[in-house]
This record gives structure tokens, sequence and C-alpha cells, in this order.
């Protein structure tokens, strides 16, 4: 008989924990990751602010074609239709297996929030601003990379390096082939709701063979008057201000940064598309910046990419990036770039490929100091490069790679 009653009672408990399992169903972790290693060949090579002393280098880069990374993402059904997301992404450099950002676990995304497939998406914390998400289908980094193709030094933040902290995001359900997004930064400066916040906001269509987009987005910094980036501006991570290039490094006591973007693409068929953008990119200054003009930087941009079998992806792009007479340049900077991509599917999270980028610089822009050094424009491609630009007016760059998502 006790036999019999033990019996029982495990069925009933079985049958108990059985019933249960549905709730606990409803919750879901998903651990993913890419790790992205190659070599590349730099024509010239220098430090940042310098004009002097390039050379050509060979190196391992990390991270090429995507950066390598490991996170966690997930969501619960509170129901109604109701899902509580989050996601938790961490950057490292799969050369040396150190952290990307400083002090920053997950430093690449870290935010909480709610979806409704009716009423939209609302998240909270470290993630890309509005400007960025609706606008990067478009963007040249999706066949020629960010550090490759990027339009150059990132000029008009359409690659992935742009997050901001403390963000408070909003995106709509599509409707009738439109999405609305808008995202705002809080800086958490005493007595300011203005200084160190970013924000954003952006529109976009897709439908078809057809989309466009149109994005706008403005980061003030921190310290009124101007002062140099990183001090307590949304998008840092241990006080280095993101995108400072060859382009930019005489505007860095800018009192805000604004770029206004549109970008579109067609899909012929299975085997050609094509994507097209345009930028107008301010720097402003403010009383203790060391520039007096607004500097503007307007910037077109075509790839067109070709997948002739499964396995191949090939394309091609070309950007031209110009600056406004201003801060006693007579003869603007600007920039031309050639872009080539190749790629091959070894399997579905497999694949190896090769990039080629050259870059031609024009004209005059800022130096270090400000509106006090007038130099020579220097190439600077992608955004790979941003720290170790050309030493001259060119700059040539070839990579091979192999990545693997997990």
């Amino acid at each position: 008989m006790k036999r019999s009653t033990s019996s029982a009672k495990a069925v009933v408990i079985g049958a108990a924990l059985v019933g249960s399992v549905p709730a606990f169903a409803q919750s879901s972790v998903t651990l993913y990751g890419i790790v992205d290693n190659g070599l590349a060949y730099q024509s010239s090579s220098t430090s940042l602010g310098s004009t002097s002393g390039g050379h050509s280098v060979v190196k391992m880069t990390p991270g090429v074609w995507a950066g390598s990374r490991f996170g966690l993402k997930g969501g619960e059904d509170l129901g109604g239709g109701t899902k509580a997301i989050f996601q938790l992404e961490s950057g490292l450099n799969s050369g040396t297996g150190a952290a990307q950002y400083t002090n920053a676990l997950f430093g690449r995304l870290a935010y909480v929030g709610v979806t409704n497939a009716t009423y939209g998406t609302f998240t909270a914390g470290r993630q890309y601003a509005s400007y960025y998400q609706l606008l990067s289908p478009y963007s040249p980094t999706t066949w020629i990379t960010g550090f490759y193709g990027a339009h150059p030094g990132d000029i008009d933040g359409l690659d992935t390096i742009y997050r901001a902290n403390n963000t408070l995001e909003y995106t709509s359900p599509k409707m009738y082939g439109l999405t609305v997004s808008g995202s705002y930064s809080l800086g958490g400066v005493a007595g300011s709701v203005n200084q160190g916040s970013t924000w954003a906001g952006a529109v976009q269509y897709a439908m078809g063979p057809i989309g466009l987009a149109v994005g706008f987005s403005r980061i003030n910094n921190s310290t009124s008057g101007g002062g140099a980036w990183g001090s307590d501006s949304t998008t840092t991570n241990g006080g280095s201000q993101i995108g400072v290039s060859a382009l930019t490094n005489g505007y860095q006591t800018a009192r805000a940064q604004q770029r206004f973007a549109v970008g579109g693409g067609y899909t012929f068929n299975s085997a050609w598309d094509v994507t097209a953008t345009y930028s107008n990119v301010q720097y402003i200054p403010g009383i203790n910046s060391k520039f007096t003009d607004t500097a503007i930087f307007n910037t077109g941009g075509v790839v067109l990419h070709w997948k002739p079998a499964v396995v191949w992806d090939f394309a091609a792009g070309y950007s031209y990036t110009r600056a406004t007479r201003a801060n006693g340049i007579t003869d603007s900077a600007s920039y031309q770039q050639f872009n080539l991509s190749q790629y091959y599917s070894l399997s579905k999270r497999t694949g190896l490929y090769a990039l080629e980028a050259y870059q031609r610089a024009n004209g005059k822009t800022l130096g270090t100091n400000g509106a006090g050094q007038i130099i020579d424009a220097t190439a600077s491609i992608g955004d790979g490069f941003n720290s170790t630009p050309a030493s001259s007016a060119s700059q040539f760059a070839f990579g091979l790679g192999i990545i693997h998502r997990f």
C-alpha cells in the first residue's frame, strides 16, 4: 500500500510540474556572438594629428566585417500581445582577448524594454539612437563594412560606433510601409536639461523593392561653451568621444554635433540591389571653442551589391565628401573614396572576406589647435583608420579575414 501511495503522489507531483512548464516556456534567453579576425595592409599610417612619418603597415585586424562580440538577449510574454525584452552585448578584441570598452562590460548594448505588435517598442539603456536605427539598412557599411567603407572618418555616423548612454527610445510598428522612431539620451548634468544630451528622430518607408529613410540627430556636449569632447557626453565611455578623425580633429571643441541624412535603396532582383545616401553634418562652436564658424560636411555615396550565387556576395561603393569654406579656410577639404568587397559563405555561420579601399583628400582643414592651425587635408578611410590616418593626401588599404557567428 505504501508503495502504491508513493507512486500515486509521484504521478500527481509530476503532473503538476508538467502543467507548470507552459508558464516558464513563455520566457527565453539566447546566447549569441561573432568572432572576426583578419590581416590588413595600410599604405600609410601615422598617429592622429600628425602629418609626417607615415609608413605602410601589415597587422592583424579583428572585427572588420562585423565587430567581435558576445551577448545575451531575451524576452518574456506579459500577455495581451505585450512582451518584455532585453539585450546585453559586449565587444571584444578577438586578436588579443581584450574588452572593446574600458569600464563597460556591455559597452555595445545594454537595454531593457517592452514591445507590442500594435503599439510599438519602448526601450531604455545604452543603444543606437533612432537616427541610425532606421537609416542603417541603406548605410554603405552593410556590404563594404564600417572599417573600410564608412564615409570618410564615419563623418555622418552611419556605422555602428555611435551608441548613446541613458537613452529612452520609441519605435512604432510598421504601418503601410512606414516606421517612425524617436530617442532622447539624458545628459545628467546638474542644472541643465540640454548639456550632455543626445536626441534623434527618423522616418522609414519600406515596401516591396523600395526603401527610403530620413533621420536627424544632435549630440550636445556636456560642458557649457564647447568643452572638449568626452567629459560626460552621452555617447562616451571612459571619457573619449567617438568620431574624432582626420576630418574632425580640429573641431574637437564643438559645442554640438548635428547630423541630417537621407538614405534609400532599390532591389532589382535576387542578384542586384543598390543603396544611396546623402548627409549634412555640422560641428557647431561655443564660446570656448577653438574655432568660430560652424563647420559643415556634405557627403553623397552609392553602393552596388551583386549576388551571382548563393555563396558569393560582391559590392562596389563610391562616396564624395566636401567641407564648407569656414574658419579662415578658402580651399575647403574634399574626400573621394572607392571601395570593393568580396564575401564567400563557407556555411550559414562562417564566411571569408576581402576588402579594398582607396581615398584621396584635397584642400585644407583645421589641425588639433583649431582655427589657428590650417593644414593640408589627409586621408582617413572608413572609421577603422581614425586613430591611424594617412600622413598624406592618399591612402590605400586591403584586408582578408574570416568570420564566424554563433
